[in-house]
């Protein structure tokens, strides 16, 4: 079955049984997250739902239970922005989930004041990549044991924009622009994505950006209204019109369950599908733009998430 934008997770997931399948969800306290959760939960998998404030995640999963009584759910609490938090956060997970079929990085923040984290990372760059890049590191070992297995790293089409500084990364020597955070951070999922998939191919792990559409969730909590209704006309003229939840998880439950996305890796896909290149600078279409599949950017980055955790991953 063809699906696209406007397909749901219930959609996507018609028809197939995910008993026996461990899935972990970042995020999965509210928005995109929450309804992948639920979704996946309502298909038969067991659902590991993650996020920072451990009674808003357990409140979400009690809501999931209101509505599915045997529903397969755990809870963990990781702080993506603490790298403390994620270290604890994966051991918990791969103490009690030696097998993980799909990972799923799906959290993310944008907007509000320029903050650094205490390990010294501007705000959206640590909690939207650099803690999902430690954490599906991490993660590998299960991942490696549910292979075929999948990760989704969630991204969006502000990666088109310039913002990436591999020279500095947390914004000491640049004026703080939110956006520029954002969408800096978000080219960093891509080719997070393109790294990891050459790294774990040889294991059965593939890995994919998914671009879920613009959607009204809690990311845009530190934004003014204002702020919203320019982001979404963006969003719409360039190609990705507004989504309900339902909608937006679509895209991320595909590229992690579907038969249809089986074997495909590295890519940027949106709408159900794998999305269009398009030329830099374009903002009139849907699509991936050649710089954020950059393989030699997505070595230097990896190289410098390495050093910034502290750690090197050979698999």
């Amino acid at each position: 079955m063809a699906f696209n934008g406007r397909s749901t997770a219930d959609e996507v997931l018609a028809g197939l049984d995910l008993t026996g399948k461990t899935v972990v969800v970042t995020g999965s306290s509210a928005g995109l997250g929450y309804e992948t959760a639920r979704a996946m939960a309502a298909k038969g998998a067991e659902v590991v739902m993650a996020g920072r404030d451990p009674g808003k995640t357990a409140a979400a999963a009690e809501r999931i239970r209101a509505g599915q009584p045997d529903a397969k759910l755990a809870t963990v609490t990781i702080d993506l922005a603490d790298l403390d938090s994620v270290r604890r956060g994966a051991a918990e997970i791969l103490a009690a989930h030696p097998k993980i079929h799909a990972l799923i990085n799906n959290a993310g923040i944008m907007g509000g004041p320029y903050v650094l984290t205490k390990d010294g990372l501007e705000l959206h760059f640590a909690s939207n990549h650099v803690g999902h890049f430690l954490l599906t590191n991490l993660l590998v070992p299960a991942l490696k044991a549910a292979a075929p297995s999948r990760v989704i790293i969630l991204t969006s089409a502000g990666h088109r924009m310039d913002g990436l500084d591999l020279t500095d990364l947390n914004f000491r020597n640049r004026e703080y622009i939110y956006y520029l955070a954002y969408c800096q951070s978000k080219r960093a999922n891509v080719l997070h994505a393109v790294a990891l998939a050459k790294r774990l191919a040889p294991l059965g792990i593939t890995a994919n950006a998914v671009h879920p559409g613009a959607i009204r969730t809690e990311v845009w909590r530190d934004l003014t209204e204002a702020d919203v209704q320019q982001a979404m006309a963006w969003s719409s003229a360039s190609g990705s019109p507004e989504k309900t939840p339902a909608q937006g998880a679509a895209t991320q439950v595909w590229a992690a369950v579907s038969p249809e996305a089986e074997g495909l890796t590295g890519l940027y896909l949106e709408d159900c599908h794998v999305a269009e290149h398009i030329p830099y600078g374009d903002f009139g279409a849907a699509g991936v733009i050649e710089e954020a599949l950059d393989p030699h950017t997505a070595e230097l980055l990896w190289a410098e998430s390495e050093r910034i955790v502290g750690q090197s991953f050979v698999f």
